[in-house]
């Protein structure tokens, strides 16, 4: 009998375009005993979920382990000691990547975006929105240089995406990639033959 208590991995979603990833990442997560997902929403992301799924708040908490209000900045995940694989903003939206490029803890998404960097834990941005401008681009070089990593979830064809399902999971799976959590979402790339 294992007695590893699991993994937690912070996922956080903002108001940008693209709740689907979220949505798609506490799925496979939910999947495996050994990741406990925290979930903390901003309400513009409440917005999102609800216009671009249909789904209810009560629907979406139900698929992670754990829940926090977005104004809790006392809570667990708010705390360097509390131990995390990392966290994953999915989808980040340019108010988010400044907060967290600034350091400004206005929020339990940025605090514990803030504390993800500071104790060098991985932290996944999928910043949504373009065009780019300058002040963007200079927000996710800070982030990056931080640490952080910035995930635009751009979607690939090489691996000949059927319907828009296949293009999410292929970003997802990428994305669980960064955190060496296996999956079958998408296959490896072989290499082309000669």
């Amino acid at each position: 009998m294992n007695n590893t208590a699991p993994e937690r991995l912070i996922i956080a979603i903002t108001g940008a375009t693209g709740v689907v990833y979220a949505v798609r990442l506490l799925e496979v997560l939910r999947a495996t005993t050994s990741i406990q997902t925290h979930l903390v929403i901003s309400e513009a992301g409440l917005m999102s979920l609800h216009q671009e799924t249909g789904m209810k708040k009560k629907q979406l908490e139900d698929m992670a382990d754990v829940v926090y209000n977005v104004r809790d900045i006392g809570a667990a995940i708010a705390s360097g000691s509390f131990q995390t694989m990392g966290m994953i903003v999915a989808p980040c939206s340019m108010k988010t990547l400044a907060s967290v490029a600034l350091g400004l803890s206005e929020n339990l998404i940025s605090r514990s975006a803030d504390v993800t960097l500071k104790e060098r834990r991985r932290l996944v941005l999928m910043v949504r929105e373009t065009p780019f401008n300058l002040a963007h681009l200079r927000n996710m070089t800070s982030v990056t240089e931080m640490g952080g990593i910035i995930f635009p979830p751009l979607p690939s064809f090489y691996q000949h995406p059927t319907c828009i399902a296949d293009m999410v999971n292929h970003s997802v799976g990428r994305v669980l990639d960064l955190f060496h959590i296996p999956h079958q979402l998408t296959p490896e790339w072989p290499g082309l033959k000669g």
